[in-house]
C-alpha cells in the first residue's frame, strides 16, 4: 500500500481491526517493517490497528523529486511520520519506534505531544534536545560504523557494499544465532532502495560533522532543540545483551520525562528486541498502552 505526501510516496504495511486504536510502528536501521512481524498478531488480538511504513530511503518509500535533499535526520523522519498519519486521516495515535524509529518518536513527542497517546521506544535512549555528544571511549568503539561513514573513504566503502555493511551490524549487535538468512534477505530487500545509501550516510554524518540539512525542517529542528523534557508517557525497552547500545547507555533517564516513564530490560535480547523476543516486547507494549487507557 502507498500513500502520497508532499515529498514522498510512502509504502506501508497495516493490519488489525479497521476502527481499532491506531498505532504507528517505525522501524530502525538497518531494518524494515518486517521487523514487527512477531508483534503484529498480538497487537491485532488486543484490538489495535497498526501501520508500519518504510522510512525514507527504505523499501517501497520513494522521494517524489530528485531535487529533494536526502536528509536522514530524526526530525525529517518524525515529520514524515506526521505527514503519513495526516495522509491516512489519523489525528491521534500511539507510536512504537525502534532505533532510528525510536529517535524519530522522541522528536515527535517534542514536536506535537498532543498527537501521541503514548510511545514505546526500543533499543535507543533519549538524547535531550536532539543533540549528539561524543560518548565514552567504550561507546565510541561500539559506534565504529558511524566514524567510518564520516570519512570519504569510509562512505565509499559503505556505498560499494551496502548489504555487507548492513549485515555486519546484524552479526555484531546481538548475540549470535538470532536470525536466519531468510530474515536478513527479507529485510535487505528494503536496502535496495536507490536512496538507502544517501539516507544512511546523511543520517549518521550530520550527527558529527557539518552536513547540509533540509531547510524546510528549520522550525521543527528549533522546536526539538527547545524541548529538553518530554511530556508523552514513555516505555523504553532495552535489550539486556545489546552490543551496540548496551543497557548502561539508557539507564537513569527518568528525569527527562514529565509524563511518566518506565524502562524494562529484556534479558538475553540484543539490539533488535522486537525480532529477538517478540512475545516479551508485544506484552510490554500492550500493557503500556492499556495502562494509559489507550485501548478499545
Amino acid at each position: 500500500m502507498i500513500v502520497r505526501t508532499e515529498l514522498l510516496e510512502i509504502g506501508y504495511l497495516s493490519g488489525g481491526p479497521e476502527h481499532g486504536p491506531p498505532l504507528l510502528l517505525l522501524h530502525g536501521w538497518p531494518d524494515d517493517p518486517t521487523g514487527w512481524t512477531g508483534l503484529t498478531p498480538a497487537l491485532e488480538g488486543a484490538g489495535y490497528r497498526w501501520y508500519a511504513p518504510w522510512l525514507r530511503g527504505f523499501g517501497q518509500t520513494r522521494f517524489r523529486s530528485s531535487d529533494i535533499l536526502r536528509d536522514g535526520s530524526s526530525v525529517a523522519i518524525a515529520q514524515d511520520a506526521f505527514d503519513f498519519a495526516d495522509a491516512l486521516g489519523i489525528e491521534r495515535f500511539a507510536v512504537v519506534g525502534h532505533d532510528w524509529g525510536g529517535r524519530a518518536a522522541y522528536a515527535m513527542a517534542a514536536l506535537a505531544p498532543e498527537r501521541l497517546a503514548a510511545m514505546a521506544v526500543l533499543a535507543i535512549g533519549y538524547t535531550p534536545r536532539g543533540r549528539y555528544e561524543v560518548p565514552s571511549l567504550d561507546q565510541c568503539r561500539r559506534w565504529w560504523y558511524q566514524w567510518l561513514m564520516t570519512s570519504e573513504a569510509g562512505a565509499m566503502k559503505v556505498a560499494s557494499d551496502p548489504l555487507g555493511f548492513a549485515r555486519t551490524q546484524w552479526d555484531t549487535w546481538s548475540p549470535p544465532g538470532w536470525y536466519t538468512n531468510a530474515d536478513f534477505e527479507s529485510a535487505a530487500s528494503s536496502f535496495d532502495n536507490p536512496d538507502w545509501v544517501a539516507i544512511t550516510l546523511h543520517g549518521y554524518r550530520h550527527r558529527w560533522q557539518p552536513e547540509a540539512l533540509d531547510a524546510r525542517y528549520a522550525l521543527q529542528r528549533a522546536e526539538v532543540d527547545a524541548m529538553e523534557r518530554l511530556g508523552v508517557t514513555t516505555l523504553m525497552i532495552q535489550g539486556g545483551d545489546d552490543r551496540c547500545d548496551p543497557p548502561e547507555e539508557s539507564e537513569g533517564q527518568e528525569q527527562w520525562f514529565t509524563g511518566g516513564y518506565q524502562r524494562i530490560v529484556v534479558d538475553g535480547a540484543g539490539h533488535f528486541p522486537a525480532r529477538e523476543a517478540p512475545a516479551a516486547v508485544a506484552g510490554a507494549v500492550i500493557a503500556h498502552l492499556v495502562e494509559q487507557g489507550y485501548a478499545q
